[in-house]
């Protein structure tokens, strides 16, 4: 199928998030854009031009580093959606009357709704107080219960109200509330295991392997809600809970072989680590070939957050007595800064300059702490990055394209949205 777009000069694709002119303004020339546009009211266009475009046009464009890959995958399916329907802002029309929300910015409205909602979480976890028992476990559940299905009803109303930001707060407190009431069905039932600390407030300040059925809840429901809700916060509490389960995990396993391990727990923490980076990749690729515009948003960002906090600290904390082992811990953070400039993600890039920095500081105070020399190597070594930073920017787009070739076609950088 190929489209038929009408000229009019100065007139550009607006309400296109992929918009062609914002995406490379630099390397369209004027007389292309105006080819290359659609006129709003009058279908002849005042000059009566006509360009006939294709996919595989969008896609030589891609290759030719006018535009990103995901760009023409998002600019064809728009123009193939308002050729079908025969109205030009159909597409935008019909993600707006589906309450899909944008990605959220930074703004003093949405800094309130975090921050209102923060302390709304902390509130009903890490400062729940001991006078809440008082309750008794089935009242406790109650309570809980009714303040979960109050978040879930109040987040359906701000949804059907296109508020996403205060309706993804609301339903993530649902799932942090998920723990809560497991905990008290499982003390009302007797079913807690014998042993262990007797206050939830502990579950997220202590390690121990009696919290994995909180976790498994916790888990199930929060995958439920989110595919009910499409609200991308709402894997935060899921992230924070595979955090917190590889700890009990580990736990679970010095506790069977009868004595306590550290090098134990930084071993399941990297083995964690890299399995939530799997499926957040796996959960990214996804995210940016879904067709569904509730589904095309960031759902891997706090996977990525969490799993490469328990990747890097477990990897971190391997002491390797050679020179040889401590180079390749080097060489294995170059490799997430290369990779995080890659895929996009800035995770990878900051772990792996902190990683590089350890290094670093360990060669200058263990290996030449001695030498004159250091500093000013050290000093030109620096220098030397600044300057790749520079040439860097200068080639910015070439580099960006040959590293994007590299990568599976779902894998190119994601549209900004955090």
């Amino acid at each position: 199928m190929r489209l038929i777009l009408v000229g009019s000069p100065g007139w550009v694709l607006t309400g296109c998030r992929y918009d062609l002119c914002l995406a490379q303004r630099s390397a369209i020339s004027e007389s292309t854009m105006s080819e290359i546009s659609i006129s709003p009211g009058d279908p002849a266009g005042p000059d009566g031009r006509r360009v006939s475009l294709g996919q595989a046009d969008l896609q030589a464009a891609a290759q030719d580093g006018l535009i990103t890959r995901q760009q023409a995958h998002m600019l064809w399916l728009r123009w193939r959606e308002m050729d079908s329907s025969g109205q030009p802002g159909a597409a935008s029309a019909r993600v707006a009357a589906a309450g899909v929300p944008a990605g959220p910015r930074f703004s003093f409205t949405n800094t309130l709704y975090y921050f209102g909602g923060m302390i709304a979480i902390g509130a009903m976890s890490l400062f729940m107080t001991l006078g809440w028992q008082t309750f008794g476990a089935w009242g406790l559940a109650t309570i809980s219960a009714g303040y979960l299905l109050a978040c879930l009803k109040v987040a359906d109303h701000l949804k059907q109200h296109r508020l996403a930001v205060p309706a993804g707060i609301l339903a993530t407190l649902a799932v942090v509330l998920v723990p809560l009431l497991v905990w008290c069905v499982q003390h009302g039932l007797g079913w807690w295991p014998p042993g262990g600390l007797s206050s939830y407030s502990a579950y997220h300040t202590h390690i121990n392997w009696r919290w994995l059925t909180l976790e498994l809840a916790t888990l199930a429901a929060g995958v439920v809600m989110l595919w009910r809700y499409r609200l991308p916060f709402m894997v935060m509490p899921i992230a924070v809970t595979l955090w917190y389960m590889n700890m009990d995990v580990a736990h679970a396993l010095w506790t069977e072989a009868g004595h306590w391990d550290w090098k134990l727990i930084r071993d399941v923490s990297l083995v964690f680590g890299i399995a939530t980076v799997f499926i957040a990749l796996w959960v990214d690729v996804r995210c940016r070939r879904a067709r569904e515009a509730e589904w095309h948003q960031d759902y891997a960002f706090w996977l990525y957050l969490f799993g490469t906090l328990m990747f890097w600290g477990g990897l971190s904390l391997r002491d390797s007595e050679s020179e040889l082992g401590k180079a390749l811990y080097c060489l294995i953070n170059l490799v997430l800064v290369f990779v995080g400039a890659a895929i996009g993600r800035r995770v990878f890039t900051v772990f792996g300059g902190l990683g590089v920095a350890i290094y670093l500081g360990y060669l200058s105070h263990k290996v030449f702490g001695d030498s004159l020399l250091f500093p000013f190597v050290l000093t030109l070594l620096g220098l030397g990055v600044v300057g790749l930073g520079i040439w860097w920017q200068r080639h910015e787009t070439r580099i960006n394209r040959f590293l994007t070739a590299l990568l599976p076609g779902g894998w190119c950088p994601p549209p900004e949205q955090y």
